[in-house]
């Protein structure tokens, strides 16, 4: 049988040619405002009826919260629509039994429980799409099989007395921990494990080991995590040795949506995360800016949109080369978009003349509905269909800017995979931003990160080069407006200092490289000039190494194909050349 189930994301298929969002509108937000009525989020549908094992065999220590965590386990199951069998009995494990069933669940197994026939079928079972939950001693068990320790993620190296201590919630996104605040008191038994889980499995949420006595993994100490291996969906917590904790509602919720992740009912992204920096977390909105009308209120760590038209922008830094992940739900039928590549300013619009659009509303037409870029080119809706969470529950946008190519991952699946070709506009360099579309369109955020992937996305300063290896020269360093722009053999001087900024301007002498009267013909004088922030003075580099002028869509290029000093430079039409390549300050 194909074990993993029907996404809910289905219900994308009805209306997909529904009323078109407004085409440019983009819509603001504040960092704080009042909270707005509440809105009825979409009724969730139920799970399809799916099968649940849950093993509990021990053949080490025996929790004597078994008995509790299979009531709770059958509790959930009914309310839930999946049915739970429970067994101590490995014999289970036959390729012929497990293919039943939709997701095992190791409750606190100890020590070895399955011998080789048995491990085969149950790798099989795995390897052919079938989840798997840990729970608490799961990673107690089955030391010397080493296919086990890697579906586990990490095993059981030893723990201190039982204590309160704080969780902190890393992925407020995935159902296993959406429902969670950004950190979670709670008394357990807190495991260390023998490797740290990080590099290979993504980690939901992680141990405060100040909060409590006796953690030993150096502060970064992972208590929840999920992965793909192999084929299938491993999902852990390491909670789960008390009594009381099955009767914890926050707890059950945590173990259901962990089921319901590994037996495919919903969607998220379970691939190893490291080196992002927040963007908009517990710590608010600094360095984010409204634009436009409409806002965001700030409540629990989540941006909402009301009101509108608007944009808010992260201005506090331009990017060039990043991985952006955020995590987004709408209520119900509700339009938003995450916008890139755009320049600074305080108006909305800029964001839609000059950026890109990552749209989200699953109803609009094919070029317009979630993971698009919108008005460019449609997701794969197939895929799309297949990884979206519906209304009401959260989803995981990656967006991957590399040079002019940007690739959209929905809940880690690629969906869209997008190269600029528009001479005016460019991925290269850019700011970031989320869409409030307008009044009655309730759609949030959380977990804002980026990570850079390369190359600095402040002012860098230096040479540029071109072709024989010669060097971009303000002729006879001279600052006066209008002075010819050359090549000329590399000397180390300030005319061949050139600062890339931030607003995609070339300066040298604390003036502008400049296209003499803002013309578009070929030939025409490229000059040094005071900066004024004219689309004349706008250089773009692109992924061919061309320099780009947005507003003609033509190239800084040496004049005849020549690297002799004094070689003049100009504009012309690009042909991705040797004499239009050019190397700028790293």
């Amino acid at each position: 049988m194909s074990r993993r189930l029907v996404s809910l994301a289905a219900w994308a298929a009805c209306g997909l040619l529904g009323a078109a969002a407004l085409p440019a509108a983009v819509s603001t937000a504040a960092e704080t405002g009042p909270t707005p009525p509440a809105r009825p989020t979409a009724a969730a549908a139920a799970d399809p009826a799916y099968d649940v094992l849950v093993f509990s065999r021990t053949a080490g220590f025996r929790h004597s919260s078994i008995d509790e965590g299979v009531s709770a386990l059958r509790q959930l199951g009914a309310a839930n629509n999946f049915t739970v069998t429970a067994t101590e009995d490995a014999a289970a494990f036959t390729p012929a039994n497990l293919d039943g069933y939709e997701s095992v669940v190791f409750l606190s197994t100890t020590g070895d429980v399955l011998n080789a026939a048995q491990q085969t079928a149950f790798e099989g079972y795995i390897e052919s799409g079938g989840g798997y939950v840990g729970i608490h001693a799961a990673a107690d068990t089955e030391y010397d099989w080493s296919w086990y320790s890697g579906l586990a993620g990490a095993l059981f190296q030893s723990h201190p007395a039982i204590q309160p201590a704080t969780v902190k919630v890393e992925d407020r996104a995935h159902d296993a921990t959406a429902h969670l605040g950004p950190v979670w008191q709670r008394t357990d038994e807190w495991y260390d494990y023998r490797t740290n889980p990080r590099t290979t499995a993504h980690v939901l949420a992680s141990l405060d080991e100040s909060s409590y006595s006796g953690g030993s993994m150096g502060g970064d100490h992972p208590i929840a995590w999920c992965k793909d291996y192999r084929g299938g969906r491993a999902f852990y917590t390491g909670g789960g040795h008390t009594e009381e904790s099955y009767a914890d509602p926050a707890f059950r919720r945590h173990l259901l949506g962990g089921i319901r992740w590994s037996a495919g009912t919903t969607e998220a992204d379970c691939r190893p995360e490291t080196g992002y920096t927040t963007l908009f977390g517990t710590s608010g909105t600094t360095g984010w800016k409204q634009a436009g009308p409409g806002s965001f209120t700030n409540a629990d760590s989540t941006l909402t949109s009301q009101g509108g038209l608007g944009l808010l922008w992260y201005q506090a830094k331009a990017y060039t080369s990043y991985s952006l992940k955020l995590d987004w739900r709408q209520a119900g039928d509700d339009n938003s978009g995450v916008f890139v590549g755009f320049p600074a300013s305080d108006d909305p619009w800029s964001a839609v003349d000059n950026g890109y659009e990552i749209q989200i509303d699953a109803t609009d037409a094919t070029d317009r509905t979630t993971g698009s870029v919108y008005g460019f080119k449609s997701a794969d809706l197939a895929a799309r269909d297949r990884a979206l969470n519906p209304p009401g529950e959260w989803n995981t946008y990656e967006i991957r800017v590399e040079g002019e190519r940007l690739r959209v991952y929905l809940n880690g699946v690629e969906i869209n995979d997008f190269t600029n070709t528009v001479p005016a506009r460019s991925l290269q360099q850019g700011h970031i931003g989320l869409q409030n579309h307008g009044d009655g369109d309730d759609v949030s955020f959380r977990n804002i990160r980026i990570k850079e992937l390369g190359g600095s996305t402040g002012p860098r300063e230096g040479a540029i080069t071109g072709i024989g290896g010669k060097c971009v020269d303000v002729a006879n360093g001279a600052s006066a407006d209008g002075t010819q722009i050359q090549l000329w053999t590399c000397n180390q001087s300030a005319a061949q200092k050139w600062t890339v900024a931030t607003d995609q301007t070339l300066r040298a002498l604390g003036k502008c490289l400049d296209i003499s009267g803002g013309g578009t013909a070929d030939g025409t004088k490229i000059q040094l000039y005071g900066c004024n922030n004219t689309a004349a003075q706008k250089w773009v580099p692109q992924a061919d190494g061309t320099l780009r002028n947005p507003q003609s869509g033509k190239c800084l290029d040496a004049a005849g194909v020549s690297s002799t000093d004094g070689t003049k430079l100009h504009l012309w039409t690009c042909l991705s050349a040797v004499n239009q390549k050019w190397v700028l300050p790293g």
